[in-house]
């Protein structure tokens, strides 16, 4: 078996890598946490690795964010932008208040619940790109209030482990009429105050699991994840431009219908 310190380098580019995609990074580290055999007591580990990945993206839009922050004062497209982001963002603070301790105490160590969202997940991405409506949105900070919260309201949805928080918004947003690129845009900037508040959250709960002797593997995950983010946004976001979702959807299902055949056979 792997040494602690590469298997901390390995979940934390399994983080890094499968945030921002619609395939759901929770349940993929819940399930590569179990193949490796990593023990994480309070789950401090995956809390503080995911700080990376919400770090590499505030780097990567680094020029945005300065540009709209610098335009609060006069621009008005600066401070509709910040609202629309802070209006979708609500849901998700409704939900984690009402839903997450449940959440974390019943689904998280149900495989069959992420097995099952992994597949529903796909079939309804592969649904939503074969019967949207042609987009009337081709801006990231162009959606409409209304559209802001639809697209906020289906991040809800991703506390289930396996929906994918970055799936749900864009399906939303695609419902919505918003393009592709401009959803997963938007998606990215969600992700911002989203994963921020879920890290502190998790982090108050989590802390009392600090140790001296998890910095290391604290340290690695944390690299890791924020390099493997960093490397993964904007070519993802190229991809999805030119050729859209389908294949990630398709990576869902046969993932799902496998988690369920290894359960099926008393695997994991």
């Amino acid at each position: 078996m792997f040494s602690s310190p590469v298997q901390a380098c390995l979940l934390g580019i399994v983080q890094g890598v499968t945030e921002f995609l619609p395939v759901s990074s929770t349940a993929h580290l819940l399930l590569s946490e179990r193949w490796l055999g990593y023990q994480d007591p309070g789950g401090v580990f995956t809390v503080m690795i995911q700080l990376g990945s919400i770090l590499a993206v505030v780097w990567l839009y680094r020029a945005k964010l300065v540009e709209v922050a610098a335009g609060l004062p006069g621009d008005p497209r600066s401070r509709r932008f910040v609202l629309t982001v802070l209006v979708a963002f609500l849901p998700a603070v409704v939900g984690g208040a009402l839903f997450a301790g449940y959440v974390k105490r019943v689904l998280y160590g149900t495989l069959t619940v992420v097995a099952v969202a992994f597949i529903v997940g796909g079939i309804v991405m592969l649904a939503v790109e074969r019967w949207r409506k042609s987009p009337t949105i081709h801006a990231a900070d162009g959606l409409p209030m209304g559209h802001a919260l639809f697209v906020g309201m289906w991040q809800v949805l991703a506390l289930v482990p396996g929906v994918s928080r970055s799936g749900a918004t864009m399906v939303g947003g695609m419902l919505a009429g918003v393009d592709r690129a401009a959803v997963t845009e938007f998606s990215f900037f969600l992700a911002m105050p989203t994963m921020s508040a879920a890290f502190a959250h998790d982090f108050l709960q989590a802390r009392h699991h600090l140790a001296p002797g998890r910095a290391t593997d604290i340290a690695i995950g944390f690299v890791a994840a924020f390099l493997a983010s960093a490397a993964v946004v904007k070519p993802f976001l190229g991809y999805v431009r030119r050729s859209g979702f389908a294949p990630f959807a398709w990576y869902r299902i046969l993932l799902g219908l496998a988690l369920l055949a290894a359960i099926a056979a008393g695997r994991v």
